[in-house]
């Protein structure tokens, strides 16, 4: 299906050109009939299938074609989704689309100026996306209204419940105008019990459209899986860096513990490499992924914040250095290789920690990943140990053995009491002490 085959307004198709889409994929050959019609979508689509081109171009063509309220408090579209990340990047999306169309599209998120977004929302916007926790900050100040929204977005449904959203989404959408008066669309990896009970409630009976591959993962990637022990990990992290030299590399783990550690590490021993998790400031957030989609950053690490919504081209290894304990996650992590017909290669090391994940994971892609040996050349063992920095103390790199560090002469064993040389220790009461010399109490 060709976009010209469409009714889409001519701005719309200068923006959707000016993207370098020529023909439908297909979740937008499936919901756009619907969504310009006017109907509620429920779609159950994977990442990177082109969803966000779907509803942006839905709900532009929808905007141009219905008159516009008048100006007020309430921007005519909304867009939630889970991940600071995520309302980048539909946001990069819908300025290139919507370039033609001038309206003004204001994103929302936590870790930028809080400040200026209050001031550009405070003046009206057409289309807002934002994180839930900073759209409902704005709305509690009365800096905008939904009262009079007419169009909804709810993008990755599924993972606004993994990640403890779903109080926070009732709570806007129950400030919503009614479903009966506007149009709700709701993309999701998977369209489960909860997913469908949330679009029974505040939809108006949505077209539900699936879009499932017969294959899970992209056939263009390369798999291989490690059987390794956690002490060992980090030696053959080093050994497969340095065989596989060349290109972009992106490392998952599983905790922000151990993303931090993997950086010091890898700078350790001569590997430009940065970490992004949950809790870094957006400003260096930004800084990071820039640099890493610029190509002047070889090794970028990874939480699981990470594994949804980020466009990365040219993305050609990913290191699953803890593999994933959710099998979806598994092939959302995957999928930032070899996007646009690209060549991509993923790695995945099992340790006695989460190999347990495995079983599942393999069932979910319906495929083995090829297992590869161990061989002992390339695993490095005269790597550097990163040094330990003042909030780490003293906490070693990740080990198995998990051997206890010798003290030093007279330290006191954590959790040992202190002895009667102790400051606030009463002394022992020695039975041939004559009783005129006891001391009084209180005074210890």
């Amino acid at each position: 299906m060709l976009f010209d085959d469409l009714k889409i307004p001519e701005a719309v198709l200068k923006g959707i050109k000016a993207a370098g889409f020529l023909q439908c994929t297909p979740v937008q050959a499936a919901t756009l009939p619907d969504a310009l019609s006017g109907k509620d979508i429920a779609a159950q689509a994977q990442t990177g299938t082109g969803k966000t081109a779907a509803f942006l171009i839905a709900v532009f063509s929808r905007m141009i074609t219905q008159p516009a309220p008048k100006p007020g408090p309430s921007p005519r579209a909304l867009v939630i989704a889970p991940t600071r990340e995520l309302v980048a990047q539909i946001h990069a999306e819908a300025l290139v689309i919507g370039q033609f169309t001038g309206f003004k599209i204001i994103p929302v998120f936590g870790g930028m100026d809080y400040k200026k977004q209050r001031s550009a929302l405070r003046e009206g916007a057409d289309m807002l996306i934002g994180t839930p926790g900073r759209l409902i900050d704005y709305l509690k100040q009365d800096v905008y209204s939904l009262k009079k929204t007419e169009f909804l977005v709810i993008d990755e449904a599924d993972r606004m419940f993994d990640m403890g959203f779903i109080k926070d989404l009732r709570f806007l959408l129950r400030r919503m105008s009614p479903y009966t008066k506007r149009q709700s669309m709701l993309f999701s990896a998977t369209l489960s019990y909860r997913v469908m009970e949330l679009c029974y409630e505040y939809m108006n009976l949505p077209e539900k459209v699936s879009i499932t591959p017969e294959q899970i993962t992209v056939k263009k990637i390369e798999q291989e899986l490690y059987h390794v022990g956690m002490s060992e990990k980090p030696g053959l992290l080093l050994g497969i860096l340095r065989r596989e030299h060349a290109g972009r590399i992106l490392i998952f783990v599983n905790m922000k513990v151990t993303a931090e550690r993997i950086e010091r590490l890898l700078r350790a021993n001569g590997i430009d490499a940065a970490a992004i998790t949950g809790d870094i400031p957006q400003v260096k957030r930004t800084d990071i992924l820039s640099r890493f989609k610029a190509g002047t950053l070889h090794v970028l690490v990874a939480t699981d914040v990470a594994s949804r919504g980020l466009h990365i081209e040219a993305v050609t290894h990913v290191i699953n250095y803890d593999l994933p304990q959710d099998s979806e996650d598994y092939v959302h992590r995957i999928g930032r290789t070899a996007r646009a017909g690209a060549e991509g290669k993923a790695i995945s090391f099992a340790c006695e920690e989460y190999v347990y994940a495995l079983e599942d994971i393999e069932k979910y892609i319906k495929e083995k990943i090829p297992v590869v040996p161990v061989e002992d050349h390339l695993v490095v063992t005269d790597y550097k140990q990163p040094a330990r920095t003042a909030s780490h103390g003293k906490r070693h790199f990740q080990s198995s053995s998990r051997q206890p560090q010798q003290r030093r002469s007279g330290e006191r064993p954590y959790g040992a009491r202190r002895t009667s040389t102790g400051k606030n220790s009463r002394p022992k009461r020695q039975a041939d002490r004559p009783a005129k010399t006891k001391r009084p109490e209180g005074n210890n």
